[in-house]
């Protein structure tokens, strides 16, 4: 299945797409790096292993720049999780952040999905716009990239 949307947006023709072979990995490395904070320094390998592992995976386009990112893990059915959501800073407060979450949403992989998660650091009023609630019963992490202490 393969999404193509084209949006007016303020004047501009942006591009929304499903087709992560549109995706150049350098280009969203570079966005990575300039527009989240939480995903500096990534590595192009590591981050064609996420792609391949995701489903969806949607872009936003500006002609050829890439200006927005989104990706989704999920069953297909029960649980889902919405990661790495991002817009080009340059680009940012024009809807395209909702509409890049609505795109991942509606996608057809998610359409039966009954409980969708995502880790947010400081936009919590943008996701509540959305209709995701806070769910502070469910939040625990098993962090490798820190060593394990007992009792902590």
């Amino acid at each position: 299945m393969s999404i193509d949307i084209n949006s007016s947006i303020k004047g501009q023709s942006i591009r929304f797409c499903d087709r992560r072979a549109d995706i150049d990995l350098h280009q969203l490395q570079a966005l990575l790096n300039k527009s989240a904070f939480w995903a500096v320094d990534r590595q192009i390998e590591d981050l064609q292993i996420a792609l391949d592992r995701s489903e969806p995976v949607v872009s936003a386009w500006d002609d050829a720049k890439l200006i927005g990112f989104a990706r989704a893990t999920s069953d297909g059915i029960y649980r889902a999780t919405i990661w790495d959501v991002v817009i080009d800073c340059d680009y940012q407060r024009l809807g395209l952040g909702r509409r890049l979450v609505e795109t991942t949403l509606g996608h057809p992989s998610m359409q039966r999905v009954e409980r969708i998660y995502l880790t947010t650091t400081h936009q919590q009023s943008f996701y509540k716009r959305l209709g995701f609630v806070a769910n502070h019963s469910t939040t625990m992490i098993l962090d490798r990239s820190k060593p394990h202490t007992e009792g902590t």
